[in-house]
């Protein structure tokens, strides 16, 4: 599972965050919630700053946590690319590092999730980027 790497929080002087994809529901499943809350040190870090990582293709994203009252820290999740202030989104490489970022997601969750059936569940929706991983 190394392509996708966590990186110290980087300059975002002359970046924009571009939206990529958001989830509202983290602790539907309270593994994936607990997936988030270890890598990222969020019962340290709550809402103090947004995590980063970065893909196999060199882009970075961001991770900001979301928080509402009376919920499990965190309750949501938006992931933005981290791109030059006036550089267009290549969509193309934007689905497949999505699609690597899930399956690092994924993996870390462990079982009963496995990076072969998400994979398997992207190629039968004939997702172009699964049909690659």
């Amino acid at each position: 599972m190394t392509e996708v790497t966590l990186v110290a929080t980087p300059s975002l002087e002359g970046k924009r965050l571009a939206f990529a994809l958001a989830e509202d529901r983290v602790a539907h499943y309270p593994e994936f919630r607990d997936f988030f809350v270890r890598t990222f040190d969020l019962d340290r870090k709550g809402l103090t700053e947004p995590g980063f990582v970065r893909t196999s293709s060199g882009n970075l994203y961001a991770f900001i946590f979301i928080g509402r009252s009376g919920v499990p820290f965190p309750s949501g999740l938006e992931i933005y690319g981290v791109v030059d202030a006036l550089e267009p989104v290549d969509g193309a490489v934007l689905d497949r590092d999505l699609w690597s970022i899930l399956r690092w997601v994924i993996g870390g969750v462990g079982a009963p999730w496995t990076v072969e059936d998400f994979d398997r569940t992207g190629r039968l929706y004939r997702l172009p980027a699964a049909a690659a991983a």
